[in-house]
């Protein structure tokens, strides 16, 4: 398993466009909150994962910073989802020493990302880290923000979304 970025930057992200920020909203199927930053695309050049703010416009504290946005990617997590792989790999984190510290790292990562936009005051992440493995989503977007080696849930979700096919056809709407 490749190790962990230590690193506390935030990468440096795309400015969203106009045309971003319409893309997105047809892949989303509303207009996007919070958004701060295209943070990955898809293949086909249109946004894949959005980098939003800590909080909501309306101040509602918001602890996902990567938001998964392509259709397409979206659907193919929630097959994987549906298949209950998030509680073995929930388990793999009561008998695995190693990847339990791994994901304690992503979890400090994602938080003083965060942290260094604004913080919450919270320890609270996303995806369920650093205790349980619950959305595929936010770990996959955390993966193709930061890249691989940062996540390992994240890295094993690209994985699988490779084998069954992506990147292939437009998601843009």
């Amino acid at each position: 398993m490749e190790s962990v970025n230590s690193s506390t930057e935030t990468p440096r992200f795309e400015p969203v466009t106009d045309a971003d920020r319409e893309v997105i909203a047809q892949q989303l199927g509303r207009p996007p909150r919070a958004l701060r930053a295209v943070a990955a695309r898809c293949p086909g050049g249109h946004p894949s994962v959005a980098q939003t703010s800590p909080r909501l416009e309306n101040g509602t504290p918001f602890p996902t910073l990567y938001y998964l946005t392509c259709p397409r990617l979206s659907s193919m997590v929630g097959t994987l989802e549906a298949s209950g792989v998030m509680k073995e790999m929930t388990e793999r984190l009561t008998t695995d020493p190693e990847l339990a510290a791994t994901y304690q790292r992503t979890h400090e990562t994602y938080l003083a990302e965060r942290d260094a936009i604004e913080s919450l005051g919270t320890q609270v992440t996303a995806g369920g880290m650093p205790g349980r493995v619950k959305c595929l989503h936010v770990h996959l977007a955390h993966t193709l923000a930061a890249g691989p080696g940062v996540n390992p849930f994240g890295d094993e979700t690209l994985a699988w979304v490779r084998e069954q096919g992506w990147p292939t056809g437009d998601c843009a709407g």
